[in-house]
């Protein structure tokens, strides 16, 4: 089983580690580790500590205020390995024990991305997708200067602007970032998920300013290439995250779109481990992920693909299917609607396992866009509603900075302003509702008319 190991070296070693003109290597972080085959390719990446921002608070809660120190003498440092012995729970707690500077073993969860189980064909297409996002344009608000990260397979650029008919697309290839022994660079890779992504995004935003994550294209073997693991998108949010606190204060904004989730619990230790991912608050990921959106970063997920009428393939359970990140409550979990706002039947529904109220929202799916997979082949999934989603965040985003709405207040506004479907209020099969541009509009400009302003 792979594993991430949570460690608390000395402080120079964890400041060597920060510093991004030093090399250090797992076994300078981690040595000898009894049981342990360490991944000496995987770079060490730097896991700050949450505390609480009121006295008596619990470090581990994902929605109480939280600060989080990269300061060397409280941070600590995330080596990759694999455990042949995983049930051999005496030996691993042995291991905490022999070596106190290992703080946690947890999860290296698998992570795919979420492809409807169906092959109906498309329902509308995406030109009527944005022309439900008609208010974003009059507005102005576009995704201009918004960083938008696609967390995917990788984008292959020239293939979405011709699927635009030309358009210019701005790709930050600087500040994207690649997995160790992935080949390719950004904006260049293979068409496929990635780009159906980015694709989808630049509906309602199609100024914004893409940065390429290919962590779905791990150096991992799987039947896939959809298929990654978690210590690559872990890696990848910390390198979000410094990218993120290069900007000043108030003018920060990121988006950041994961159509991927971890479908199965063979790759995950059980529920009550302290080293489970999909139940459990305290993994170094979602802990992570508390971190990025802390710092002024929206995160949007996708629900998955297993809902009870038409769940896919490799769902080993409908229920309860929306775990991990896909349900932190600090992220906006999306669901798939058609054109005509009905679910979709391979949409996952909740409760989610970290927070119960997930989905979120629902957005659009399902609809003739990239073409990604073939002629004809629909953008579908709840891949497709997620970045249909993070597009309308970023549109906002043009405008209106972390500092003039935080991520938290604008899921706020985005569940309150949601068309409401199925059962009157909050349901787990449409969340609040379908996302509701007009609604979301109106808001904005009372919010403006009664003084608070937006900032770029």
């Amino acid at each position: 089983m792979r594993v991430l190991i949570h460690m608390k070296p000395e402080p120079d070693l964890v400041a060597a580690v920060i510093d991004p003109a030093r090399t250090v290597l797992p076994r300078d972080v981690a040595g000898e580790l009894p049981g342990v085959e360490l991944d000496h390719d995987y770079t060490p990446v730097p896991i700050p500590k949450p505390m609480p921002a009121v006295p008596g608070g619990d470090p581990l809660s994902l929605e109480q205020p939280l600060t989080f120190s990269m300061a060397p003498e409280h941070a600590g440092v995330l080596v990759r390995g694999q455990i042949h012995d995983f049930d051999n729970a005496r030996r691993i707690a042995m291991l905490t024990v022999a070596r106190p500077d290992v703080l946690q073993l947890a999860a290296d969860s698998v992570i795919e991305s979420t492809p409807t189980c169906g092959g109906d064909p498309p329902v509308g297409d995406w030109r009527e997708v944005a022309g439900l996002f008609a208010e974003l344009k009059s507005d102005s608000l576009n995704g201009t200067r918004v960083p938008l990260a696609i967390v995917d397979t990788g984008i292959n650029l020239e293939f979405v602007s011709d699927k635009r008919d030309g358009l210019a697309i701005s790709l930050d290839a600087q500040n994207s970032w690649v997995p160790a022994g992935v080949t390719g660079r950004p904006g260049q890779f293979p068409v496929a998920h990635g780009s159906m992504c980015a694709f989808d995004t630049l509906i309602a935003a199609p100024d914004a300013t893409l940065l390429d994550l290919p962590v779905l294209r791990s150096q991992r073997q799987g039947r896939t290439v959809m298929e990654g693991l978690l210590s690559d998108a872990l890696a990848g949010y910390s390198h979000l995250l410094s990218f993120l606190e290069t900007m000043p204060q108030e003018q920060r904004k990121l988006v950041v779109s994961n159509s991927w989730g971890s479908f199965s619990p063979q790759w995950d230790f059980p529920p009550g481990h302290p080293g489970n991912y999909s139940d459990n608050p305290a993994h170094p990921f979602n802990l992570l992920v508390t971190a990025l959106e802390q710092a002024g970063a929206d995160i949007v997920f996708a629900a998955g693909n297993c809902g009870r009428e038409c769940p896919d393939a490799r769902c080993t359970s409908t229920d309860r299917p929306i775990g991990g990140a896909n349900s932190h409550p600090r992220v906006l979990c999306i669901g798939g609607v058609n054109t005509p706002r009905d679910r979709v039947g391979y949409s996952s529904q909740g409760p989610g396992r970290l927070s119960q109220r997930k989905p979120d929202i629902c957005a659009f799916t399902h609809f003739s866009g990239s073409e990604a997979f073939g002629p004809g082949t629909p953008d579908s999934g709840t891949s497709a509603a997620c970045p249909v989603a993070a597009g309308v965040v970023a549109a906002i985003r043009t405008q209106w900075s972390a500092a003039s709405i935080s991520p938290g207040e604008l899921r706020t506004l985005l569940r309150r302003t949601a068309d409401d479907r199925g059962a009157a209020g909050f349901d787990y099969d449409y969340g609040y509702g379908v996302v509701n541009v007009p609604g979301i509009m109106d808001a904005l400009h009372r919010r403006q008319k009664n003084g608070r302003t937006g900032g770029s």
